[in-house]
């Protein structure tokens, strides 16, 4: 199955790059690219594509905006978002996710980790880098006031026992099979309540389950 890549940047030399890297992978295709947030919104709901390379910076509406705006649609439920930006500031992280990004990379990242955080996007995972690690995310995501020590809020309440366990350990950073091995699970059955939490829970992807897991006070900063 070929993943359909749209690059939205405000430099063209920097989208052609991308470009090119992004078709010399046999199952990507660039399906558009765009120089505005603005268009980059146009071309998402135009072109459906599965993974949108989202610039930060861009003039009119910014990279976040747009980001928002393509997460936030019940149009565009499967489309990903990866954001890339030169400023790799903590703050800029944290906005990317809650802008409902699936990922943030810096521009300076190598061809072959762009290529596989395409991937792993594409197929709903979480793309964490050392630069958004749990202890950044908890160091961010404030709790919200009626939320009492060890008590998460109702969001939960929809979730069985068994997966708001899966969800916390997804938080920590864990995979799918290091669920498994300290649950003594299959990597399959782990995976069929991790997507039956984000269902539940209508969050896009592994990501947005992390910042709805802090958000909610499943997990504190410090648990371990």
């Amino acid at each position: 199955m070929t993943v359909r890549v749209l690059i939205a940047d405000d430099q063209v030399l920097i989208r052609s790059g991308f470009a090119a890297l992004v078709d010399s992978a046999p199952d990507l295709e660039v399906v558009g690219e765009a120089g505005k947030g603005e268009e980059a919104v146009r071309q998402a709901f135009a072109l459906r594509p599965d993974v949108v390379l989202m610039d930060i910076r861009m003039p009119g509406m910014d990279g976040l905006a747009a980001s928002r705006q393509i997460t936030g649609s019940p149009e565009l439920p499967d489309v990903r978002v990866i954001v890339l930006t030169t400023f790799e500031a903590d703050e800029y992280v944290f906005e990317a996710l809650r802008s409902g990004a699936s990922g943030f990379l810096g521009k300076s990242v190598e061809p072959e980790e762009l290529l596989d955080a395409i991937h792993v996007v594409a197929r709903g995972d979480a793309l964490l880098t050392p630069r958004a690690t749990r202890s950044l995310i908890a160091r961010f995501l404030a709790q919200p006031p009626h939320a009492s020590p060890g008590r998460p809020d109702a969001t939960l309440d929809v979730l069985t026992d068994r997966e708001r366990e899966m969800v916390a350990l997804v938080a920590h950073g864990s995979s799918n099979e290091e669920i498994a091995a300290r649950l003594h699970l299959s990597p399959l059955t782990v995976k069929t309540h991790v997507n039956r939490a984000m269902s539940k829970l209508r969050v896009r992807d592994r990501a947005q389950l992390v910042v709805l897991a802090y958000q909610t006070g499943l997990v504190r900063p410090g648990d371990s």
